[in-house]
């Protein structure tokens, strides 16, 4: 029950911190909206990658009429997918800038063209808001950043989940058997904090391939060490209090005290340090997309849209690169805003 009661505890003094308490209901804010992102795109083809070279680079809030005649021949998908991945558009959509009903049509003209064309058949006129317009491939630019919240998350989470695997583990034997083991483990961790980030994840992302997964490895991989210096100095002083030494009296499993009376008093900081590290993980990868060795095409990335747009920042559409760039800015500062919460209310001296 002690526990439970310092985690109530550490729960009340994170609320009572507004700055931090926001910061988290903003990234559940977020995972929400990545999660249904298809629900609240305009654009719910796979990727948000429905192209219109002719729309390229609008304004945030214009307003453009579509022409919809229905496609034969669509693949159908299950729901669930559909909710989450996106389908293939049952419908042809052609922007268009005037049209005139006609008796079993209509005649119109397409966006920026001055020739006039007649369809006749089955169809619909529907009108859609771009409310942070498009990018230079004619693409809803809200769509696309609201997948690129999934991205951004998905490999915040799984390469700390990763991190922590490999750091805890090897933190906790560090730790606990101190000794031969201890200096192996401790040089393998200097050689590799040695190494500078970047250049590390560079390095296993050109040796795993281009490519969704070999991000969350590839930087997985690389921020394990800060977890392991962390654990390995709590383990060594909580090795030497009394229910330790009271489970080695009961002749109790070196594997039973590590990761039943040991870990669980280890927690409190690693979560504090999994948030930065999230936040890292989110701006590694933000940075190998903008190098064009992260996540690759059609799939959106908030990195991916900064290296496409970059030089329209001195044009009048610098406003392409900066919404991507204010996305990563105000997720890695709710992240570390929120570490910095966890870290006072896991602080036991107030």
């Amino acid at each position: 029950m002690k526990t439970a009661s310092l985690n109530r505890l550490a729960w009340k003094k994170l609320k009572k911190n507004r700055l931090a308490f926001s910061s988290l209901i903003f990234i559940f804010l977020c995972f929400f909206l990545g999660l249904f992102a298809i629900v609240f795109s305009h654009d719910k083809s796979p990727m948000a990658n429905e192209m219109h070279i002719e729309l390229a680079t609008l304004s945030p809030g214009i307003r453009i009429q579509f022409l919809e005649i229905p496609k034969a021949g669509v693949q159908e998908v299950t729901i669930v997918d559909a909710l989450f991945f996106g389908k293939q558009l049952k419908v042809k959509r052609i922007p268009i800038s005037s049209f005139n009903r006609i008796e079993e049509g209509l005649v119109y003209f397409s966006y920026q063209s001055e020739i006039e064309q007649t369809y006749f058949g089955e169809y619909e006129i529907k009108e859609q808001i771009f409310w942070f317009g498009t990018d230079k491939y004619g693409r809803d630019m809200l769509s696309r950043m609201l997948y690129g919240i999934r991205i951004s998350l998905s490999v915040g989470f799984i390469a700390v989940f990763i991190s922590l695997i490999i750091g805890i583990t090897l933190g906790l034997m560090a730790g606990y058997f101190r000794g031969r083991t201890d200096d192996i483990i401790m040089w393998f961790v200097n050689v590799v904090w040695s190494i500078p980030t970047l250049l590390m994840v560079i390095a296993i992302t050109l040796a795993l391939g281009k490519g969704f997964w070999q991000v969350f490895v590839a930087v997985g991989l690389s921020m394990w060490v800060e977890v392991a210096r962390i654990v390995r100095g709590q383990v060594l002083s909580i090795r030497e209090l009394e229910y330790v030494e009271a489970g080695k009296v009961l002749a109790y499993k070196s594997f039973r005290i590590i990761f039943k009376h040991i870990l669980p008093n280890v927690i409190g900081p690693v979560i504090v340090i999994s948030a930065a590290n999230f936040a890292a993980a989110i701006l590694i990868e933000s940075g190998l997309s903008f190098l064009g060795i992260g996540v690759q095409p059609p799939m959106p990335s908030w990195g991916g849209m900064i290296k496409d747009h970059y030089s329209y920042i001195i044009m009048d559409k610098a406003y392409l690169a900066i919404i991507p760039g204010v996305a990563i800015m105000l997720i890695v500062l709710a992240f570390m805003l929120v570490g910095n919460g966890l870290r006072d209310a896991f602080d036991v001296k107030d």
